[in-house]
């Protein structure tokens, strides 16, 4: 982890794409690690825009458990979850998926349809965890 300040930490992640624009996919501040909006980017940097719905959502989640592991904690310590997606008739997918992904774990949550996103793609999730480090 990069120290900013005395009281901030931000990092990347080594599993998924670097940042393509000018933040850290995750800062850890006052107890809790903030996770920048994740998209469906694999790690060789490319947007899966042309992709199913099912494989964007999937890549999105993958990426979010590289920020969490980069973190040092895992899918049980999110605190909350923001979901965006572009076609609200989606979400029974989505839905589905994140429910096998996070399993019993219920983490407070947020679903918002959006116009656009970058890229095109279809799904972005940003995230709030406990930083059990400190």
């Amino acid at each position: 982890m990069l120290d900013v300040s005395p009281s901030i930490r931000c990092a990347n992640s080594p599993d998924i794409a670097p940042p393509a624009g000018h933040y850290s996919h995750v800062c850890v501040a006052g107890g809790q690690i903030y996770i920048s909006g994740q998209l469906p980017v694999t790690g060789q940097g490319v947007a899966l825009t042309n992709a199913t719905f099912t494989e964007q959502a999937k890549q999105t989640l993958h990426n979010l458990d590289g920020c969490l592991s980069t973190a040092g904690v895992g899918r049980c310590d999110l605190v909350q979850v923001r979901i965006y997606v572009t076609d609200m008739r989606q979400w029974p997918v989505f839905n589905r998926i994140y429910a096998e992904w996070i399993g019993s774990h219920r983490p407070a949550r947020a679903v918002a349809g959006v116009s656009e996103l970058h890229y095109g793609v279809a799904v972005e999730v940003e995230a709030v965890a406990l930083d059990k480090q400190r």
